[in-house]
């Protein structure tokens, strides 16, 4: 019995298009992350691995889609294919089955290792981009959540014993934010 061609998008960010991913590719259902392929915590990623069953293909634009990190990357081909299920890769045109040729095996390990490497350098240019910014001034760092008004009358309900948890749900920060803002 063949199983479903099942679809898997992920895009890094919540404005990217994750139209063009899977556009000619036949799919039953897809599963959409918008979130960092650093690590394997992902929503959807994770409603995929409950849903997909031996027989299913498993139908992905890129490795790099699928983890960005090369021992994830194995570890979900070989979790997988263990459990029967078919992967196919359209832009590097490979599939993996369980009974994969070494050839096969390499180029997941060299295509996975050349994601990895990528991600690497993108942190070292954003790092790099960073560390200028501030050489020039430019760089403020991330908006702050809360107005001057809004720390100062925090402090004043920290001072006249309020809770913690309670006033960062008021506030709508979480309670990292409320104790750095405390430290100030």
């Amino acid at each position: 019995m063949i199983g479903q061609r099942i679809g898997y998008i992920r895009v890094s960010t919540f404005d990217q298009n994750s139209d063009r991913q899977l556009e000619n590719a036949q799919v039953v259902r897809t599963f959409i992350d918008k979130a960092s392929g650093k690590d394997i915590k992902r929503p959807q990623f994770e409603a995929l691995m409950s849903f997909i069953r031996t027989g299913d293909t498993l139908v992905v634009h890129s490795m790099d889609r699928l983890a960005c990190n090369l021992d994830d990357l194995r570890s979900i081909v070989q979790n997988l294919t263990q459990r029967s299920v078919r992967i196919e890769f359209i832009k590097e045109n490979l599939t993996f089955s369980g009974e994969d040729s070494p050839m096969a095996i390499l180029m997941l390990s060299v295509m996975g290792a050349f994601a990895e490497f990528e991600r690497s350098l993108i942190r070292e240019r954003q790092r790099e981009g960073i560390a200028l910014a501030k050489q020039r001034g430019v760089y403020r760092g991330r908006k702050r959540s809360l107005s001057e008004d809004q720390i100062l009358t925090l402090r004043q309900q920290i001072k006249n014993g309020d809770k913690k948890a309670k006033l960062a749900r008021t506030f709508g920060i979480s309670r990292q934010t409320l104790y750095q803002y405390l430290g100030e």
